[in-house]
């Protein structure tokens, strides 16, 4: 019994070092597309001359994508809150490009999808806060651990 538990340890190790190096890889090429076209979004711009309130959302999109690798890669978790984020900003950028073909039914359905998704994202903070993880208040007594130190 204890060899195969000794194995089984062994081949889980492998494999959570193998998902681990998957997901970082994939985090990484995300990363990089994403500064690409930043970078492209930002020589549209310059080669237009101006810049619209469409562009600054789509610069907004990926500024959020960025900051989750970042929060990802600095805490090893991500919050549900960001794709949310990410979800009403690239709706009220679908809306303003296309305002003039939408219909009024469609411009409802819109604005309500980001309304709920705003409530989701007020929910899910209130939750935090109200009711938070064991691992939080840690971290929390640690913080304030520390405040108590340099004082």
């Amino acid at each position: 019994m204890d060899i195969n538990a000794k194995a089984f340890r062994h081949i889980q190790h492998f494999f959570r070092l193998g998902l681990d190096g998957v997901e970082y890889a994939g985090l990484l090429v995300i990363a990089f597309a994403t500064s690409v076209a930043m970078y492209d979004e930002v020589m549209v711009m310059i080669g237009r001359g101006k810049v619209t309130l469409t562009d600054l959302l789509l610069m907004f999109l990926y500024l959020e994508v960025l900051a989750m690798i970042g929060r990802y890669f600095s805490s090893g978790q991500l919050p549900v809150r960001f794709p949310l984020y990410i979800a009403m900003v690239a709706l009220a950028r679908y809306l303003i490009l296309d305002l003039k073909e939408m219909t009024e039914w469609r411009m409802l359905a819109v604005a309500a999808a980001i309304f709920l998704l705003t409530l989701g994202v007020l929910v899910i903070r209130y939750g935090h806060v109200k009711f938070p993880y064991k691992e939080d208040k840690e971290t929390e007594v640690s913080d304030k651990a520390k405040v108590y130190v340099r004082e």
